[in-house]
């Protein structure tokens, strides 16, 4: 059985510490935040002990897995020295998104890992879904034949000012990377930003990319919308049909190109548990994790991996660039 010990006890470190005591694979030993009452009220709740030093707890506890769901400017800055002490310390470690804010910093956290055959996850759960799972065998099979564009959005209301760049760097990890789970590597970017009224930050944006298999395709993101439903949708389609996903967990349709008659998946079991929320991601992520762990996976097949982590937060870099020089930036 995984030993787990989790950095950072806010309300995503208790998210990830509840997921973790659910997995038959793996045991919670210890908590750690260099806030005391936060370590303090989660090692009650969760029953074991509190740290205040994520290096004390790594050195007493010798944990397999360790998570790290710190925040920090723009929601990563904080992830690279316990994620670096956690590897150097010869765990396998799931982050949560994004990787880091710097790409520098998030290379290095990418390169240890690899140097140390560590496996290195992020907390990218929107890919993680029964839907998601089913749309990406989809495009395997070959329904949707040669594939042609991707279209993607989400919002949500956030209006806290934080860096120019929050709203991308810290809300689109997740979009990205769904984009590049179905349609692979993006080759080229092009972004328009607008602050909304009353706004300090780039708060709504929108991207063109072009990937390196040719797919073009669009994602809209805001900060400024009200939550409501769906919030996210993601539509790919081909030369043999398309599909459109809803809040990833929602409803998956398939619509064959020539036809009028639609598949439609809704509501799907994940397990023995009907998949509803948002936190449900969460635990479909985390248990994948454990799995993998559990069985050896070799690193570099993480399911949302570091790696994956770290080709998000490029592509985002370039999209900043882009609205920066009001150009195109190539990755590839």
């Amino acid at each position: 059985m995984l030993r787990v010990a989790i950095v950072g006890m806010g309300p995503i470190g208790n998210a990830h510490a509840r997921h973790y005591q659910s997995s038959p694979l793996c045991e919670l030993v210890g908590v750690c935040d260099i806030l005391r009452d936060r370590a303090d009220d989660a090692a009650r709740r969760f029953g074991m002990p509190a740290f205040y030093c994520a290096e004390e707890m790594l050195r007493a506890l010798r944990p397999d897995v360790c998570g790290v769901c710190t925040g920090g400017d723009e929601y990563g800055g904080d992830h690279y020295e316990p994620t670096m002490q956690a590897l150097d310390a010869g765990c396998h470690v799931l982050g949560e998104k994004p990787i880091h804010n710097e790409i520098d910093k998030a290379e290095e956290m990418v390169r240890l890992a690899r140097e140390r055959n560590r496996c290195y996850g992020i907390n990218l759960n929107h890919r993680f879904t029964p839907l998601a799972r089913t749309a990406r065998q989809w495009i395997d099979e070959g329904r949707l034949g040669h594939l042609l564009f991707i279209n993607m959005a989400m919002w949500i209301k956030n209006p806290r000012e934080s860096s120019p760049w929050f709203h991308i760097k810290a809300l689109h990890p997740h979009t990205v990377d769904v984009m590049r789970y179905f349609c692979g590597d993006v080759a080229a970017v092009q972004c328009f930003a607008v602050k909304a009224p009353g706004r300090a930050i780039w708060s709504t944006a929108h991207f063109n990319f072009k990937f390196v298999n040719g797919v073009v395709g669009g994602l809209t993101g805001s900060y400024d919308i009200e939550r409501g439903h769906p919030m996210e949708r993601c539509e790919v389609a081909g030369t043999g049909g398309r599909f459109v996903l809803e809040d990833m967990f929602d409803e998956l349709t398939f619509y064959r190109a020539g036809s009028i008659e639609k598949t439609v998946i809704s509501n799907t079991v994940f397990g023995p548990i009907a998949e509803k929320t948002f936190d449900d991601t969460f635990r479909n992520r985390i248990h994948r994790f454990v799995e993998q762990v559990a069985a050896g996976c070799a690193p570099e097949n993480i399911d949302g991996s570091g790696a994956d982590g770290l080709a998000a937060q490029k592509v985002l870099a370039a999209a900043i660039e882009s609205v920066e020089t009001e150009s195109v930036v190539r990755l590839a």
